[in-house]
């Protein structure tokens, strides 16, 4: 598969929001690519009509089981679906923590990985920056760190500043002492993207903006006081680089995760599709930015604050986070829990080596435990 015609595909997270985009961009391209595994999670039945429709050499699901796959394609892990060695790409769509240690395997094993679940970075960034040191190839998905990547083609020398877009999430105008009592229902409308629930309930607190800017100081190596973010409600806008001599980039596009998928899948080559034809720019009429205000949004002032402290505080971050989110959407704590649960977990946290994975994955583990026992769960 590592030829030039065809690039064989393995999405790790298959049935979740950004694995069907991505299985649309080869539904889009069927004589360039070739999908030779996939992983799913939960949706067994979707999973299962994805391998008939797709027939990948190696598949994996959460539960163990297709009963109507041929076994010969299930494996044991997702590593072994992302080292394949039909695989040329391999894009981390999982949501959560699941995606670290296939990401890893992935790059150890040569091959490029499509990086859309931001928590493998952000859990391990110190890990995953020597691994990209020794050549290992990690291309950003997510729009905003796919627009800074866009941004710095052939100037990646004169940075001075990396301005991050923030939507505001579904919460952006709704009256401070309402947010108490928000639904997970009303959490996941959110105002201009259609994601998974993880990432949209992310994104009303800004917690997903906090990771975004740790992603961004280990992908592109820039200094903590260099990376700012702003609100930006149209989410046109993705994000801004700043060179050093005044002169500003933007990229700009709908919010349609298939662009920085099909960037990523196909860099450096830019391919037209049925969806690249939309935007509208006097339809838009205006774009709006403000500044971020954290007394709306702690869970930001919190990621930050993770990231900058280094050690494994951003994995018991992601961990806690990860947790907290998972009992909102259950009903079993409030919206304003989140960050009250993620704080409490990071002030009793005892840091550990962050080049050490065992320290990474031991702080995940003992930090997602805790918040369910701060919660009383």
């Amino acid at each position: 598969m590592g030829g030039n015609v065809v690039k064989g595909i393995a999405i790790l997270g298959s049935t979740g929001s950004i694995g069907r985009q991505t299985l649309e961009v080869v539904r889009a391209f069927p004589e360039q690519l070739c999908v030779v595994g996939l992983a799913g999670w939960r949706n067994v039945d979707l999973l299962q009509m994805q391998l008939a429709e797709f027939n990948p050499k190696v598949a994996w699901s959460h539960n163990g089981s297709l009963p109507s796959a041929p076994q010969s394609t299930l494996v044991r892990s997702m590593e072994e679906v992302a080292c394949h060695p039909d695989v040329d790409l391999v894009v981390m769509a999982t949501s959560g923590l699941s995606g670290l240690t296939p990401t890893l395997a992935a790059l150890k094993a040569g091959k490029a990985v499509a990086l859309a679940s931001k928590e493998a970075i952000v859990m391990a960034g110190a890990i995953i920056a020597e691994e990209m040191r020794t050549g290992a190839r990690l291309l950003p998905v997510d729009s905003e760190p796919s627009a800074i990547w866009q941004c710095l083609q052939g100037e990646e020398q004169d940075v001075a500043r990396l301005i991050i877009t923030a939507s505001g999430g579904a919460f952006r105008d709704r009256p401070l002492e309402e947010l108490a009592n928000v639904t997970p229902e009303e959490a996941l409308m959110h105002p201009t993207w259609q994601m998974g629930k993880k990432i949209t309930v992310d994104s009303a607190t800004l917690m997903n903006k906090a990771f975004e800017v740790i992603e961004a100081h280990w992908l592109f190596d820039v200094a903590w006081e260099r990376i700012q973010a702003v609100l930006h409600p149209q989410s046109i806008i993705h994000s801004f680089v700043e060179f050093h001599d005044g002169s500003i980039k933007a990229q700009m596009a709908p919010p349609d995760m298939r662009l920085p998928l099909q960037y990523a899948i196909f860099y450096p080559k830019r391919l037209s599709s049925n969806w690249t034809n939309s935007f509208d720019i006097a339809r838009i009429g205006s774009l709006e930015f403000s500044p971020l205000d954290e007394s709306r949004y702690p869970c930001y002032r919190t990621g930050l604050n993770a990231g900058m402290a280094g050690g494994t505080y951003p994995a018991a971050l992601c961990a806690a986070d990860d947790v907290a989110v998972e009992l909102f959407l259950e009903g079993r704590i409030g919206f304003l829990d989140i960050p009250r649960l993620v704080d409490g977990v990071l002030e009793e946290h005892r840091p550990g080596n962050e080049t050490s994975l065992d320290d990474v994955l031991g702080a995940a583990a003992w930090a997602g435990q805790r918040v369910r026992e701060l919660a009383g769960v």
